[in-house]
């Protein structure tokens, strides 16, 4: 890439970012526009951004509507469409009294199910027709295209309906053999909570939760999973135990009990996930567990144990269950990462520290 004294144009960034395969575009004041690829941030060849040039560039992307509630809020999440390029999710924020942003870029299709890198067993909790499926991780760790790749399994198998409220709308689907309802917080409803207070009106079966943010978006998802319908949602947690901890955080102690109880009845599974570099290659790798529900698993939540939930997945290979560890443990003797990464990412390192890999299993 040249150097380019110029300010770029903003259209133009998001259609480089996207033609150079990296998930998101930044624009910060004082530095020149940088770009996430594979993990990793890089400067693009352009002068540092002036704080109005920055402004100039955000707000020209923003409709009046957008910009008041900009304005009222100082920070604002939306969706762009790059006619020829795809969807970006925009979220535009302030730092240090200048206007910036980030934009992650969504594909235009939708990955297969069987493609993704998850195990068998989300097809079976996929089947399911009620309680909570939890799709967690950290920022940029494949969340949102999992579940978009859930919906879109879900849609061609089976007849009904799926409302899905989200903020912004990311990927777009179409309708096969269910009716699938995309509402956007903003534009068509004006919060989680407002749209879940009223889903159950709208004749859902399954209900997609673009995130657990506020104890009455939580309150709200738990009522839909436990009077019959199927949710999915998603939290920004590393791991299963540490999804629960995160939920009943959301509620004072005189309330816990009873959502530890809700929550026992309630939960189908929850998919941590995680990606970390393949080896040798500037690709990376989906690394995910799974926590579904039995018997045991029920009482442990309901009990709070939840200390005990990593040994039940580690013994739960019957029941579709398995650890990180286990998973990078595969990925390692199979030569698709190295034990470097397989030791940072695990639970147990010395686990990792001890694998050896046969000769014709090195990449």
């Amino acid at each position: 890439m040249e150097y380019n004294p110029n300010t770029p144009d903003l259209v133009d960034l998001l259609r480089e970012s996207a033609s150079t395969h990296c998930s998101d575009l930044h624009l910060a004041t004082g530095r020149p526009p940088c770009f996430r690829k594979n993990g990793n941030i890089t400067e693009g060849n352009y002068l540092p951004l002036e704080s109005r040039v920055c402004r100039e560039m955000v707000l020209g992307m923003l409709n009046e509507n957008q910009r008041a509630e900009l304005e009222k809020k100082r920070e604002l999440n939306f969706g762009v469409q790059i006619r020829g390029v795809g969807r970006f999710r925009g979220n535009a924020h302030y730092s240090r009294g200048s206007l910036e942003a980030t934009f992650r870029f969504i594909p235009v299709t939708i990955p297969a199910l069987s493609e993704i890198g998850l195990r068998p067993t989300v097809f079976s909790l996929c089947d399911l027709t009620r309680g909570l499926i939890l799709v967690t991780g950290s920022t940029g760790s494949g969340k949102t295209t999992s579940i978009a790749s859930m919906v879109k399994h879900i849609s061609e198998q089976r007849s009904g309906v799926i409302i899905t409220v989200e903020d912004p709308v990311e990927f777009y689907f179409e309708n096969a053999r269910s009716i699938i309802k995309q509402r956007e917080v903003g534009i068509d409803t004006l919060s989680f909570a407002d749209a879940l207070e009223n889903i159950l009106r709208q004749d859902p079966d399954v209900v997609v939760v673009g995130e657990l943010r506020d104890q009455e978006t939580v309150r709200a998802t738990l009522k839909a999973a436990e009077t019959g319908h199927l949710v999915i949602s998603t939290l920004h947690t590393i791991d299963a135990p540490q999804s629960l901890d995160r939920i009943l955080d959301f509620f004072p102690g005189n309330e816990q009990k009873q959502i530890l109880s809700t929550l026992a009845d309630s939960l189908a599974g929850i998919i941590a996930q995680r990606l970390i570099p393949q080896e040798n290659s500037d690709r990376r790798v989906l690394v995910s567990e799974m926590l579904t529900s039995t018997p045991a698993v029920k009482r442990a939540i309901r009990e709070h144990h939840f200390e005990q939930l990593v040994g039940m997945m580690e013994a739960g290979r019957k029941d579709g269950m398995y650890t990180l560890d286990e998973v990078l443990e595969d990925l390692y003797l199979n030569g698709m990462i190295s034990k470097e990464e397989a030791i940072a990412g695990a639970r147990d390192p010395s686990r990792m520290e001890a694998l050896r890999r046969k000769p014709s299993q090195k990449a």
